[in-house]
């Protein structure tokens, strides 16, 4: 069983930075997919941006160019880069991976973008 653990989240004002971090409890080989997703209030959870063991990334159009998502294999950690953050990114942000048919997700961590 794979625990993912998140941290970073937080309240930032428009126009504001965040890092989100996400570790694996234990090391994982081979190849499999990283990730986030989100989930607003009243919203169904979307797919923010994932990257793969070989480092293709995507991204939603909602955070093109203003999220970069990164993982280290070594350590079976990925981070969500976000900037010049937007009230509308206001959401409960899960990490997420998958390997083969298995998925597992993080606890999530609340962003909060108000002013």
């Amino acid at each position: 069983q794979v625990h993912l653990v998140e941290s970073g989240g937080g309240l930032v004002q428009p126009g504001g930075s965040l890092r989100l971090s996400c570790a694996a409890s234990t090391i994982i080989y081979g190849t499999y997919i990283m990730g986030w997703y989100r989930q607003a209030p009243g919203k169904e959870r979307e797919r923010v941006s994932t990257i793969v063991t070989g480092g293709a990334t995507t991204y939603a159009d909602s955070v093109k160019g203003r999220f970069t998502i990164s993982r280290d294999n070594a350590k079976n950690t990925v981070d969500l880069q976000m900037n010049n953050l937007k009230p509308e990114d206001t959401a409960v942000y899960y990490c997420w991976l998958m390997k083969g048919p298995q998925n597992y997700w993080g606890q999530g961590t609340q962003v909060t973008v108000s002013s």
